[in-house]
């Protein structure tokens, strides 16, 4: 029984890994309380984050941890403050009339992308880690050969996906300023 979880260690810890991102996915949608979707958004972020390092893509993991853990979750966060979710009418959050048609597109289009993952997986081998370690033929890191490929080959799309991130935190931040004339109102608007 050693042998065989010595020899099959990283298969199993990668099906422990998938299944608890699949889970913490689950959560974000079935619970009810924003702050618990978004708790287990963190722990989806987190373990999506191991699955890569688990396939020696270090750079990517601290990524994901760095700005979908770390930016993106405390965006979510604000908005679930902004938006005083607890005012809402219960119609108005959960969408039940929906809900089957949802989870049959849902079935529908995983098994479609699970059938094309595997098509293609089939079709073609894996490419080798070591090719994602290498920069016009020098062996380098993993972080560094992702960087030379980021800031030469796609250095416009880089820039241009800044500029639509600045455009958009902007946009947040103009739609989630008060307007000043409702301050002095008591923050009711008078018809």
């Amino acid at each position: 029984m050693m042998e065989f979880l010595t020899a099959h260690f990283a298969t199993i810890l990668f099906y422990i890994l998938a299944g608890l991102t699949v889970a913490g996915g689950i959560g974000v949608i079935s619970f009810k309380n924003p702050v618990h979707s978004a708790l287990s958004l963190l722990g989806t972020f987190l373990m999506v984050a191991a699955l890569f390092v688990l396939q020696h893509a270090e750079f990517l993991a601290a990524v994901q941890v760095l700005v979908y853990a770390g930016g993106i979750l405390v965006l979510f966060l604000f908005v679930i403050m902004l938006v005083n979710i607890k005012r809402m009418q219960p119609e108005q959050v959960f969408l039940s009339r929906v809900a089957p048609l949802a989870v049959a597109v849902g079935i529908t289009l995983g098994a479609i992308i699970a059938g094309l993952l595997l098509a293609g997986s089939l079709g073609h081998p894996a490419a080798a880690p070591a090719a994602l370690q290498s920069v016009q033929g020098q062996h380098v890191g993993n972080t560094e050969a992702v960087g030379w490929v980021l800031y030469t080959k796609y250095l416009v799309p880089f820039e241009i996906v800044s500029v639509v991130l600045l455009v958009a935190m902007v946009g947040a931040i103009i739609f989630g300023r008060k307007d000043p004339t409702l301050e002095g109102r008591g923050g009711r608007m008078e018809p």
